[in-house]
């Protein structure tokens, strides 16, 4: 009754007193109707009861996939783990141990979900962009069955999209925008230095193919099929 009592009271937009994001209720982070689905779930009322930040990560390593709402709108456990995250708020560093630890990649997209919903504009692409060299598999959870993605995908989704597993994410500003305002530094790409090379090896068949001709027009007169020369 005490885990009940406390969503509820977690969801009650009267005389919310709790800790905020962003100026309100975290669990207002997730539409309406998605909040009412997960906390009618049977996954959220058997699996998320009396959980605390150490043992949540005991449901997200058993976690197989990704996702929103599959079926008749019931919501996945990834997603009822998200909304768990919001009503316990854990500390920076511990999403930040979830985030880097390397063993369990659900987890790992679990926080990055969080950090999405939770974090200021430029600690979300800083947090997150890292992540677009993490190439693991992840299996997604849709309405109609599964399909495959990758975590730097996944990343890429929550930080150019609107909506990403069944719940709409706050409108932050673009990249360019914080760069503008000296919020971000310019991104680097991990390629490139590789693209620099493909570009240095192009350049240098480009050269090498000109000397090739030079020296062709330097030799023997070339001549028709009849012998005759031409220049």
């Amino acid at each position: 009754m005490a885990h009940r009592a406390d969503a509820k009271a977690m969801l009650d937009e009267r005389g919310y007193v709790g800790a905020t994001i962003r100026g309100q209720n975290p669990a207002h982070l997730m539409e309406k109707a998605v909040r009412d689905r997960i906390t009618e779930s049977y996954y959220w009322k058997e699996q998320c009861f009396a959980i605390n930040e150490a043992t949540l990560c005991d449901r997200a390593v058993d976690a197989t996939f990704i996702g929103g709402t599959y079926g008749q709108q019931k919501p996945t456990p990834f997603l009822c783990l998200a909304f768990k995250l919001l009503q316990l708020l854990p500390r920076r560093e511990i999403v930040l141990e979830y985030l880097h630890q390397t063993d369990f990649k659900y987890l790992t997209a679990l926080a990055a979900f969080y950090v999405r919903l939770t974090f200021e504009p430029a600690e979300i692409y800083k947090t997150l962009e890292p992540l677009l060299a993490d190439y693991r598999k992840l299996r997604r959870r849709t309405k109609n069955g599964f399909s495959l993605t990758y975590i730097d995908q996944f990343v890429d989704e929550l930080l150019t999209k609107d909506r990403v597993c069944g719940t709409s994410l706050w409108k932050m500003p673009s990249r360019q925008q914080l760069e503008d305002l000296e919020m971000l530094d310019e991104r680097v790409s991990p390629l490139g230095e590789e693209i620099d090379e493909i570009d240095n090896d192009d350049h240098d068949h480009i050269e090498r193919r000109d000397d090739e001709s030079d020296e062709v027009d330097d030799g023997e007169p070339t001549t028709n099929g009849d012998g005759v020369a031409y220049d």
